[in-house]
């Protein structure tokens, strides 16, 4: 799935601040989900190679990934069940 970035951050105070602008207008809506009434979307931070000609140092990318519906959770204890000890 493409990339969809959403915004840009600076860091500030020694990197111990990273500051981000996120478009609201470009989030995707069928990324945004409720839970509990309120309304989310997963946003990834990332610093950037080098600063953008703005200053800029980091993006705001939208997290796109969702879990396969086809596949069942693997529980992690799953396979060791039926082992004879």
């Amino acid at each position: 799935m493409d990339k969809i970035y959403v915004g840009k951050g600076t860091s500030k105070f020694d990197v111990k601040l990273i500051e981000i602008n996120v478009c609201l207008s470009t989030l995707p809506k069928e990324h945004i989900f409720e839970y509990e009434g309120k309304k989310y979307i997963k946003l990834k931070v990332q610093e950037m190679k080098q600063p953008d000609k703005f200053g800029k140092t980091h993006v705001v990318e939208v997290n796109t990934w969702k879990p396969d519906k086809e596949k069942p959770a693997k529980n992690e204890f799953e396979d060791v069940r039926d082992l004879p000890f």
